[in-house]
């Protein structure tokens, strides 16, 4: 939907600084979404200079987020969610997803964005089985001892933890650190579920992977950070990755048969799942 016909927000709630550009924001931009600043918008521009196609880095992430939702919820029985960095809100989100396939699944969504607090709330008002904690995902000890979170989801059962386009915003060297503090205490038969930009080390998509990350690291966003198969593979820890492993986004369980080529973007984004047994 193009700017000339879309609505934007004419006023932000408490708290967020229209100045500089949210994560959230411009994840909700690339999804054609309506709860962004023309800041945020300025960072897809800005990488659409070496990416004209950036935005399919969101829908590529968004829709392997759907498709892990319906397999642990209607094959693994899981139903019990925390999903950190849960953004705005926008269609199918994850407890509209798994809730669908069982009605009495806990989600509990975790964000530090003033906007994605204030939309998320107003959403899930009336869902008691739903809810949003203000926390940091990157302090993994503030997100498991939080109250709010312990008193919605059952440690002793298993969960679902999802990083879903979360952890390449996190520049630091010690993220396979950060992981293991969520992956120590997980009970098991839990999954985890990562997707992450990916630097896919080939001579035809490394180059525009770079491009990319050096767009989103000096924009008014500032992260952006597109790792390695093996880097990426180590945020899983000991887990042990649901077939096919860690691969493209697209190529996930996809729904059906793959009638056209992906385009470059789309092999700059990769995810898997995995289990602890």
């Amino acid at each position: 939907m193009s700017e000339s016909v879309q609505s934007y927000p004419s006023a932000a709630p408490v708290g967020v600084d229209t100045t500089r550009a949210s994560i959230a924001r411009v994840y909700d931009a690339a999804l054609n979404g309506k709860d962004n600043f023309e800041v945020d918008r300025a960072v897809l521009d800005q990488v659409r200079e070496v990416a004209p196609g950036v935005a399919e880095l969101a829908w590529a992430n968004r829709d392997f987020l759907i498709r892990v939702c319906r397999f642990l919820a209607k094959e693994a029985g899981i139903d019990q969610y925390l999903d950190l960095g849960s953004g705005l809100p926008t269609a199918e989100n994850t407890h509209q997803v798994v809730q669908r396939v069982d009605p009495g699944s806990s989600v509990v969504y975790v964000d530090n964005d003033p906007m994605v607090l204030a939309h998320a709330r107003a959403l899930l008002a009336g869902n008691p089985r739903t809810t949003i904690v203000e926390a940091d995902i990157f302090r993994p000890f503030e997100v498991v001892k939080h109250p709010d979170i312990r008193e919605e989801l059952d440690f002793s059962r298993p969960i679902a933890l999802f990083q879903i386009g979360t952890l390449h915003h996190y520049a630091a060297d010690d993220v396979a650190a950060v992981m293991r503090s969520y992956l120590d205490v997980l009970p098991s038969g839990s999954y985890v579920a990562i997707a992450h930009f990916l630097d896919p080390e080939t001579a035809e998509h490394s180059d525009l992977a770079r491009k990319m990350e050096e767009k989103f690291v000096h924009s008014p966003m500032g992260s952006g950070r597109f790792r390695t198969r093996d880097e990426i593979q180590a945020l899983f820890g000991n887990l042990t990755m649901i077939e096919p492993g860690l691969v493209l986004c697209d190529e996930w369980w996809p729904d059906g048969p793959q009638l056209r080529p992906l385009s470059p973007v789309r092999h700059c984004i990769a995810g898997g799942v995995g289990f602890k047994p």
